[in-house]
């Protein structure tokens, strides 16, 4: 069975699917054709229903509930940490400053609109955000993906995208930022078996982190390397990323609930709701 997969190219969802690309994983009868496009086509893709599974922004998936199911793996939560509103040093942001953003259905554009509602924005690859602020095109943007360690020295960080977290969900939670979603159209039990094809990928490249790290820079397949490609990964693809805890959940329903409030979708949607029931596995083998 022919299934495709989109993820984005930054170094957290090369590093969660590259075990199943170099053969480590059993892909039992499934061929797997893997593509990289960045987090805003994806997520326009997604809307579009282009790919079997893909890469989406946590934010925009009350969009395609319908369409596809949530998957419990391959996430990046922050904790502490996230994607970065930045200025040059000499730049004072006014009330409606311009800002550059990733993308209209990414998380963070959702919760930055919502803290920022007079700023002006407009939409870059998330590659062009730094240049944007540097030559003065914008008077700010988000930085996200490896671009929040490796900026220019000549830019600041004006607010930090986990603390503006903090005060719309009122603490305790990761930030939630992607995840993974499977078209619906696949049957169930094929559903299930791909789903846990991911979730051991995730769980290989772990196990083997330091041989993947090292694979992955000698043939370019990331975009940094060495202590920062390490930091990187700890942060957005470590043990946490294999299948959604029930504070992650927690966090989904969350975001999903500040979504709601704020106008972006019709109805709060609790994420759990929107799993593969993989309790049906057991059920048809009893």
């Amino acid at each position: 069975m022919n299934i495709s997969l989109a993820h984005s190219p930054d170094a957290d969802d090369i590093f969660m699917y590259y075990a199943i690309a170099f053969g480590w994983v059993d892909t039992m009868d499934y061929n797997i054709t893997n593509e990289a496009l960045d987090i805003e086509t994806l997520n326009i893709e997604a809307i579009k229903g282009t790919y079997d599974i893909t890469a989406i922004s946590f934010g925009m998936y009350p969009q395609i509930k319908d369409e596809y199911a949530l998957l419990r793996t391959a996430v990046s939560f922050g904790e502490g940490y996230g994607p970065k509103l930045v200025r040059k040093k000499t730049t004072k942001l006014k009330r409606n400053f311009k800002v550059a953003l990733s993308g209209a259905n990414t998380t963070n554009a959702m919760l930055f609109r919502i803290f920022y509602p007079d700023a002006r924005v407009v939409y870059k690859n998330f590659l062009e955000i730094e240049d944007a602020v540097l030559s003065g095109e914008v008077d700010a943007g988000v930085l996200i993906h490896e671009s929040i360690l490796n900026y220019n020295e000549s830019l600041e960080v004006e607010k930090e995208l986990w603390d503006i977290w903090l005060e719309l969900s009122g603490g305790g939670l990761p930030l939630p930022l992607g995840g993974m979603a499977l078209r619906r159209s696949i049957p169930l039990n094929r559903a299930i078996e791909i789903e846990q094809i991911l979730i051991e990928g995730v769980k290989v490249a772990n196990e083997r982190k330091a041989e993947l790290s090292s694979r992955l820079e000698s043939e370019k397949l990331v975009r940094i390397d060495g202590v920062m490609l390490e930091r990187y990964l700890d942060m957005y693809a470590s043990s946490d990323s294999i299948t959604l805890s029930d504070i992650q959940l927690q966090a989904l329903d969350k975001l999903f609930e500040i979504g709601h409030k704020s106008g972006y979708y019709h109805e709060a949607i609790r994420a759990e709701n929107y799993l593969i029931p993989t309790q049906y596995a057991t059920l048809r083998n009893s």
